[in-house]
């Protein structure tokens, strides 16, 4: 009995966690708390913004800042503040070769159930190491995993900051080979969408990933979508292009 009992225990956490990943890989959950966020606008041009979270990282973002700077392309990091502290150089690449930088807590918990207080520090120490790294004052918040409350918002907002999410995930994390992200966000794509990328993180992790596939899909996006008259832009300047 004890041993039946045990059995089904164990198949009941396997089929969660095997849902849970699913759900993970799957389902975007940016989709459920995107009210009073920017993650698309509407656009009359053909206008889309690439995004890159988690990094800077020393073997990464150097890679993703070569393509782009090859494709002539321009985009936005959000950073988190350990990492901007870890690697500065590389963080001051990216302000450097004109990129602009977004605000991603300083060490990747999720917001959930944060007090008031611990929200102002985590957001705060971030932005103060990526001010020291670069000199770039962030304006632009994006919550780890997309996980964020109501009262949350209102506080960021309260803070000076704008919460951008994204309308097309690449979810290049799960290590999709470069044609098959290529080739999702070719079908999905919209004048005025947000593109998720990460230019570091692993699956359990806020570092280390293999973003190799990300790397090899900028030049085949970015010629692909220039080929249909798509321009890339950053956050502030995609907000130039709303249609009020």
């Amino acid at each position: 009995m004890i041993k039946k009992i045990t059995l089904i225990m164990f198949l009941i956490a396997f089929f969660f966690a095997l849902g849970l990943v699913l759900f993970t890989v799957f389902f975007d959950q940016a989709v459920i708390v995107r009210k009073n966020t920017l993650y698309h606008i509407r656009a009359n041009e053909k206008v889309v913004a690439l995004t890159f979270d988690d990094g800077p990282s020393p073997v990464w973002t150097p890679r993703i800042l070569d393509a782009l700077k090859a494709s002539g392309v321009k985009a936005t990091f959000f950073m988190l503040g350990m990492h901007a502290r870890e690697y500065p150089q590389v963080a001051r690449r990216v302000a450097e070769e004109g990129h602009e930088i977004g605000n991603h807590t300083f060490d990747h918990h999720g917001l959930f159930y944060y007090t008031p207080e611990e929200l102002a520090k985590e957001v705060g120490d971030a932005e103060n190491a990526i001010f020291s790294a670069t000199g770039v004052k962030t304006k632009y918040f994006r919550p780890p995993k997309a996980w964020i409350t109501s009262r949350e918002k209102k506080q960021l907002i309260n803070m000076g900051y704008k919460t951008v999410l994204w309308s097309l995930n690449s979810k290049d994390w799960v290590t999709f080979d470069d044609r098959y992200i290529v080739n999702y966000l070719l079908r999905h794509v919209q004048p005025g969408d947000i593109i998720l990328f990460h230019d570091s993180g692993g699956v359990f992790r806020p570092e280390g990933g293999n973003r190799k596939e990300t790397v090899k899909s900028i030049s085949r996006l970015v010629e692909k979508l220039k080929e249909r008259g798509y321009r890339f832009v950053t956050i502030s300047q995609l907000l130039e292009f709303q249609v009020k």
